[in-house]
């Protein structure tokens, strides 16, 4: 016992403090550059930097070290946040994707635990995305609750609308259950843009968010500095991608994690053992559409507008493929997996028509060299020795 404590003792948290401040300078450099040629050559580096830390196991030495000081791991991301955002105050675009990549991330971490811990292939995530963001609409319209009230709110109408979904899904598996997600995504989007109450192909206008007298709209002074308004929501994108994070971390590793893989390895072998299937994907579809009505809402209210063709089918297969990009039911693999998938598209906007045929030769050539993502999740061991 005593051997294995200085084992634990003799890991240094210098790779995660390393990995978290390189990946600091990349999303500042990533979102701030604007020439061709510098765009290029830093995309090339990252690639070939992070084969080479794979091959030659930094990549290991960095998730051993984050595992072993995750306190350290998690004030690092704090400070390394905080650091980003002081860079980027006045950059009033790059504050916007970077929100906007952060609730993707929460939208993508809901999915994982459908798909990567339970089984439930989603492909109507968007619809649950664009639940959160019209009840957020329709609520501001009407000024019956406070804003975080609504919020809220948006997750808890996702999570009543995917309720219609339980029945079929429940009753089907595999491809049958992912082609009713897929036909209930393409059935939402025909519903708003044929509904003149909810604004039509038009769309509806949403205000911004006021969070206990703090109006987000405004710019923030702070130390003689003045920060672009979307500093207040990518704070606050960070603080609800965070907290999704940490419930997928809880699930993962509880009991009800342990009962998500057996359900998603082998239902029939489940059964035989007492597990009620049906409740265990039951959990894990409501939490996953509930965080989507949340990142809804919020966007809703960043964006200050919303429309049909905001939350279409191709917006769901976005989400699906960052979740396999970043490694299906590896929840570190969505931030990174996001972070590709949003902001490069945007970023490659010069070579016009050809960026997404680049961009999707580059996620296919992700997936030839890393077929289970970026972070490919560990099997699950159990240390039974005693002591």
């Amino acid at each position: 016992m005593r051997s294995g404590s200085k084992a634990m003792r003799s890991i240094s948290a210098g790779p995660v403090l390393v990995a978290v401040i390189v990946c600091a300078v990349v999303v500042t450099t990533l979102v701030r550059i604007e020439d061709q040629k510098l765009l290029v050559v830093e995309l090339a580096a990252i690639v070939i930097a992070t084969l080479l830390a794979m091959k030659f196991g930094i990549a290991d030495k960095v998730e051993t070290s984050a595992r072993h000081h995750p306190w350290i791991g998690r004030a690092s991301i704090i400070v390394a946040t905080l650091a980003v955002l002081s860079v980027l105050r006045e950059d009033t675009f790059g504050l916007l994707m970077l929100a906007t990549v952060l609730l993707y991330v929460t939208t993508c971490i809901g999915v994982t635990i459908q798909m990567g811990y339970a089984g439930l292939t989603n492909f109507s995530a968007a619809a649950f995305v664009g639940t959160g963001a019209y009840t957020a609409a329709l609520l501001d319209a009407r000024h019956l609750l406070p804003d975080p009230l609504i919020l809220f709110s948006g997750g808890l109408v996702a999570v009543a609308i995917g309720s219609l979904l339980l029945l079929p899904v429940l009753r089907t598996r595999g491809h049958y259950a992912a082609l009713i997600t897929l036909a209930f995504g393409v059935m939402f989007n025909v519903f708003l843009d044929a509904s003149d109450s909810l604004g039509g192909p038009q769309g509806l206008k949403v205000g911004g968010i006021n969070l206990l007298g703090w109006d987000f709209s405004n710019d923030l002074h702070l130390f003689g500095y003045e920060f672009s308004f979307y500093v207040n929501y990518v704070l606050l994108a960070s603080v609800v991608a965070s907290l999704a994070m940490v419930l997928a971390a809880i699930l993962d590793k509880s009991w009800i994690g342990i009962w998500l893989d057996a359900v998603r390895l082998d239902e029939t072998t489940s059964a035989v053992f007492g597990l009620n299937i049906g409740r265990w994907k039951i959990l894990a579809f409501t939490i996953g559409n509930f965080l989507a009505g949340i990142s809804g809402a919020i966007y809703a209210k960043m964006a200050g507008f919303i429309a049909p063709n905001n939350f279409t089918l191709s917006d769901s297969l976005i989400i699906v493929s960052i979740v396999i990009l970043g490694g299906i039911g590896n929840r570190w693999g969505v931030p990174p997996a996001a972070l590709i998938v949003i902001l490069l598209p945007e970023k490659l906007q010069f070579i016009q028509e050809y960026r997404l045929l680049l961009y999707a030769a580059l996620v296919i050539g992700i997936l030839v060299a890393r077929p289970g993502g970026f972070l490919e999740r560990r099997t699950r061991r159990f240390d039974l020795a005693t002591t």
